[in-house]
């Protein structure tokens, strides 16, 4: 019988980022995010310092990394829930409820989290440069709910509408993060009520007497909401040298991994 092999530097780097945020997640819920310290998650994970700020950067990165988390646990659920339904208010239902079914675990703290997200300038907001990576992922999401529904539309819609139902979906977060029901059951009445009444409205934006307001409500997010992420400026030739120093320098200090 072959020995099983040992894990790959990889899958415990992975590992050992895992419990970092894992460790975060907890400590936030106990103490608060405000007053939970790298050093206090790096100490309970059982890492240095160092370690931890290896993989995630500031304590900001570490909600970003819990956003791109459940980002991913929810895409994969509710596209297995939407897989034979084509109806798009009940597509937005399931989308909706099956986000509110992963997040559950995460209800007690996350009101800790909006209160930092609330200030736009603060890289944990929804609309920020920072949250671009878990934001797109969410609208790709609903590009794919409105795209597997049997409702025909042009390209504009197509290019319009996703970040509309991102919209949608974002304030029922809100409105759950808040929510003291048990199993935050007013917000799940709340998505059932607003998922056809939301169907509806996307239907008669097909129609050009109300595409004016369409574009003009996409301009408006444009302008006032979203961040994009500043473009990367050219690498200046004389910081090359330099840089692949700090590489190799980075490869030959390998965190530790547990």
């Amino acid at each position: 019988m072959h020995e099983p092999m040992a894990p790959t530097k990889t899958a415990k780097s992975e590992q050992t980022r895992a419990l970092i945020l894992n460790t975060a997640m907890r400590l936030f819920e106990e103490r608060g995010y405000d007053q939970t310290t790298m050093r206090a998650i790096a100490q309970e994970a059982g890492v240095s310092v160092g370690n931890a700020y290896y993989y995630f950067s500031a304590k900001e990165q570490l909600v970003h990394g819990f956003y791109d988390r459940l980002a991913a646990e929810h895409a994969e659920v509710a596209l297995a829930a939407v897989r034979d339904v084509t109806d798009l208010a009940d597509r937005i239902r399931l989308v909706l409820t099956t986000w509110l079914d992963v997040a559950e675990p995460y209800h007690a703290f996350a009101a800790q989290f909006f209160r930092n997200a609330a200030d736009p300038s603060s890289p944990l907001s929804p609309f920020s440069a920072e949250s671009a990576a878990a934001r797109e992922a969410v609208i790709d999401l609903h590009r794919t709910v409105l795209s597997g529904s049997n409702l025909r539309y042009d390209a504009e819609i197509g290019r319009i509408m996703p970040e509309l139902l991102w919209l949608h979906h974002l304030a029922l977060v809100l409105y759950w993060a808040h929510d003291r029901t048990p199993q935050a059951e007013r917000t799940r009445r709340l998505a059932l009520r607003t998922s056809g009444t939301v169907a509806k409205a996307v239907r008669l934006c097909k129609y050009k007497v109300v595409r004016p307001l369409v574009r003009e409500a996409d301009s408006m997010i444009r302008e006032f909401l979203i961040t994009e992420p500043e473009p990367a400026e050219p690498a200046d030739p004389a910081d090359t040298a330099g840089s692949a120093d700090a590489a190799h320098a980075a490869d030959r200090a390998e965190p530790e991994a547990l």
